[in-house]
């Protein structure tokens, strides 16, 4: 396994950095609230960001990812990228690529997903039944991708829904709950497989995102705790606090390589399901871990609910409830292992 960007991967990463450095400025997203950074999201589009996750692949989403969790950047792009340009790409029909992926690539077009299956979406001749309690980025989307109780994926506009209701949840991310009633869906392609590839894809792209949440937030630790001084030294010269961030940084580095070796194998086309669970486990469980340390290092600022750390601390408790907890996700990593067993 080589994990090494190439060039065009590389380049995507140092300019979405410069795009999230210039513009998810803490000041900006304070005065976003809980809505998205319509400005930000915009200049991301422009660059070309989304639509070259078709050439650098799911690593490259996983690359430009951390990019936003550094900054907890209020834009759909891990859901537009892996629900809808890698969706349609890897699984729609010709005719469903050439009419939905130029929307997709230039931002007029977000999709993002009612997944996992909960089994509450039904289909009859076609239109779709049923509700889903949330559902990240939909206020923001003019698609959703919804899997039917077989598993079978379906594009749904969200105009045709029945209703959307705006659900706030621990992250700021536009969330809503998705009430269909009759709603006419549109089949992504017919291929065996694809709702099991989005997951996967999507449980990979979002531990990309919880690593760069992480890392974040150990670095505002790492220079809060350089400064603040206690007993006339700085808290960082402190064993203590030393051995705390330590265990963090080996935390977030655990996320970040089990992401890039699931996304990696997702890229040359071998079987991604259990790196996919490994990495969405290590993002459920020590990116809470993360979080909570970042916001303890602060000491009393951490519990500011205005300070920038608080930010990442929230979106990863967030991104913890949305990846599944690290039982649930033990359980069908073990399911999956047996199965394969051959004894």
């Amino acid at each position: 396994m080589d994990f090494t960007p190439t060039e065009e991967q590389d380049a995507v990463r140092e300019l979405a950095a410069r795009i999230f450095g210039d513009l998810a400025t803490h000041e900006r997203l304070a005065a976003a609230g809980s809505g998205s950074d319509a400005e930000l999201w915009k200049a991301l589009c422009a660059a070309g960001l989304p639509g070259a996750v078709e050439e650098t692949g799911l690593l490259g989403l996983v690359l430009l990812l951390e990019e936003q969790g550094r900054t907890t950047a209020q834009v759909p792009l891990a859901a537009s990228c892996v629900y809808g340009i890698l969706a349609v790409a890897r699984h729609g029909t010709e005719e469903q690529r050439a009419r939905l992926l130029p929307g997709l690539r230039d931002g007029t077009t977000v999709v993002t997903g009612a997944l996992p299956a909960t089994g509450r979406v039904t289909v009859r001749e076609g239109r779709l039944g049923g509700a889903v309690d949330w559902v990240p980025w939909l206020r923001d989307a003019t698609h959703v991708l919804v899997p039917d109780a077989e598993r079978g994926l379906w594009l749904v506009r969200t105009e045709d829904a029945a209703r959307i209701e705006p659900v706030e949840l621990t992250a700021p991310w536009s969330a809503g709950r998705l009430v269909l009633d009759g709603t006419a869906g549109e089949r992504l392609g017919t291929g065996p497989g694809a709702y099991e590839d989005v997951l996967a894809s999507a449980r990979v792209a979002f531990a990309g995102l919880q690593a760069g949440v992480c890392a974040g937030s150990l670095a505002r630790a790492v220079e809060y705790t350089s400064v603040r001084e206690q007993f006339g030294r700085p808290l960082a010269t402190h064993q203590a606090v030393q051995l705390r961030a330590a265990d963090a940084h080996m935390d977030t580095e655990a996320i970040r390589v089990t992401a890039y070796e699931a996304a990696w194998r997702h890229d040359e086309g071998l079987d991604a399901t259990e790196a996919a669970l490994t990495a969405a486990w290590w993002a459920s469980e020590a990116g809470k871990r993360v979080v909570h340390t970042g916001q303890h290092l602060h000491g009393g600022m951490g519990a500011d609910l205005d300070h920038p750390v608080h930010r990442h601390f929230l979106w990863g408790r967030q991104l913890d409830a949305y990846l599944g907890c690290g039982t649930e996700l033990l359980a069908e990593l073990g399911d999956l292992l047996a199965k394969g067993d051959p004894s």
